[in-house]
């Protein structure tokens, strides 16, 4: 490692209208080194790293010092940043999907991009973004830069994204978040990607991200952030060893770890989701295919795989919205298929759903406590001053104060909402509650909040749970059972512990072996 860093943070303090959000930030990347950054949201690590392109809004206030390579960012004007974006720091995003335009080729979105930093005909700039694309282990390059962003995978699309990054062979590459919606073995892929790019090109690379996990997996230092501040940097090793801030160890003790105590189980023989050879066809496309499943009265049954392995597809159906092409589906005893629109309606008041998404499926024109008794007042189960006794009991039971009714969603945080979703879920008392990626997007410390609530409600309720995630360690430390799902089959299943720790096919092995662990020894 140089001793000259390459990038150097120096006092950065960032304000807006509110006041600050970022306060006295120093700390430094060599070359060739890879930094996390982590934190919670709103510590105000992806505000850090945008300040470092030029990318803050007019309304920002900067003060203090960013260089790079010895030079001061801070203060520089628009020409200046030309020269500075894509060809010395370049950023991937968290989202490729709205990285990329969906109405161009991702080959002439690449090709743009390197016109953009180098005089080169289109013929020549399409040829190195071929090129670009087989650097970041795109399969078929040249077939490839032809598609649309949506005719790629999600690991695809944010392989492109770190191609368009690098057409300009930057010095130093701020990943923000780029790994958090991505399947287990997809991220390490990604993974896989960053440190070649630091081995081959020498480049430096700054992570964000709440996953320590991947933290422990490919940073060399760590910075943690917390309310705009730095709390504790220093080396990847010494802070899993010997973390010296207090937030820095509530970061870690949230972790969810492979190898706790199983999840004992009260759960009946009589099943509350049955399925039986379950297949479901989308115009000609086999998404489910002979899927046998069993959730027991009062068990938690997850439900992992990648994406478009069939998940989300089995949580509709287990929900009663999506009808088996073939195969039989029993909900709480009943086949959904076989009853009328009146008896679908009254099966559903006995199911519960909480989304992956708050801010999606609430409604933001609504208060909390609409959103919460909207299902009060569809299935007519209460109204008036009885709905709103129901509402303070279910913000009761997810561990928010009574207040929050009276607030609309956007003034909330995501692990506030999430609770707000579960409330909602819970508001006709369900006896089956399906759970579709719940926390995938929550910081660490707020999903553990969100897990614990989940679990011990289950256990108070005893309703039967299928939890859909793609995160192992989380259901290792929820579920009693787990079904593990590859391109619409069952690949394994069985007790969590049993599956998890000796799997026997060799696709969930694969899935455990590429699970990332926040248990750095090295």
């Amino acid at each position: 490692m140089a001793t000259q860093p390459l990038l150097a943070f120096d006092g950065l303090t960032i304000g807006f209208d509110a006041g600050p959000v970022v306060r006295d930030v120093s700390f430094d990347v060599a070359a060739g080194e890879i930094v996390a950054v982590v934190g919670e949201s709103g510590s105000g690590k992806s505000v850090s790293a945008r300040a470092a392109l030029g990318l803050l809004p007019p309304s920002a206030s900067v003060s203090g010092s960013i260089r790079l390579g010895g030079h001061e960012l801070v203060g520089a004007d628009r020409r200046r940043w030309q020269e500075i974006r894509g060809n010395r720091i370049a950023m991937v995003f968290q989202e490729p999907s709205t990285a990329l335009n969906p109405v161009f080729t991702v080959g002439w979105q690449l090709t743009e991009a390197l016109r953009a930093h180098r005089e080169l005909s289109r013929a020549q700039a399409f040829a190195e973004a071929v090129e670009l694309l087989d650097a970041v282990g795109i399969p078929e390059p040249a077939r490839r830069a032809k598609q649309y962003p949506h005719q790629l995978s999600g690991g695809q699309q944010q392989r492109v994204v770190i191609a368009m990054a690098l057409a300009g062979d930057p010095e130093v590459l701020i990943a923000d978040e780029p790994t958090t919606a991505l399947d287990v073995t997809v991220q390490a892929e990604i993974l896989d990607l960053l440190r070649q790019l630091r081995d081959r090109r020498g480049t430096s690379i700054v992570l964000i991200t709440h996953n320590m996990g991947v933290v422990a997996d490919i940073a060399d230092r760590v910075v943690v952030m917390r309310h705009g501040e730095v709390v504790e940097d220093g080396s990847a090793r010494s802070l899993f060893a010997r973390p010296s801030h207090a937030y820095t160890r509530e970061l870690l003790a949230a972790v969810p770890r492979f190898g706790q105590e199983p999840v004992r189980t009260t759960a009946e023989d009589r099943a509350a989701l049955e399925l039986t050879g379950v297949v479901v066809d989308y115009r000609g496309f086999r998404a489910v295919d002979g899927v046998d499943l069993r959730v027991g009265r009062g068990e938690v049954q997850a439900l992992v795989g990648e994406s478009g392995s069939g998940k989300s597809t089995l949580g509709r159906v287990a929900a009663g919205l999506l009808r088996p092409s073939a195969g039989i589906a029993t909900v709480l005893g009943t086949d959904p298929a076989a009853l009328t629109a009146r008896q679908r309606r009254r099966l559903r008041r006995r199911i519960g759903f909480v989304f992956q998404d708050p801010a999606g499926s609430l409604n933001p024109r609504w208060t909390v406590r609409d959103c919460i008794g909207e299902p009060m007042l569809v299935h007519r189960t209460a109204t008036g001053p009885a709905a709103g006794r129901r509402v303070e009991e279910l913000l009761d039971a997810v561990r928010l104060p009574a207040a929050t009714a009276a607030r609309h969603p956007h003034e909330l945080s995501g692990g506030q909402r999430q609770r707000v979703g579960l409330a909602r879920a819970l508001a006709l008392g369900p006896e089956l509650l399906i759970a579709d990626e719940p926390t995938s997007a929550l910081d660490v410390s707020v999903q553990a909040a969100v897990l614990d609530l989940l679990k011990s409600l289950q256990a108070e309720l005893g309703f039967a749970c299928l939890f859909i995630t793609h995160d192992l360690a989380v259901a290792d430390n929820l579920a009693h059972r787990i079904t593990v799902l590859h391109r619409g089959r069952v690949d394994e299943q069985g007790p969590t512990r049993q599956v998890l720790h000796n799997p026997e096919a060799t696709y969930t092995r694969r899935l455990v072996a590429a699970v990332p662990k926040a248990d750095l020894l090295r």
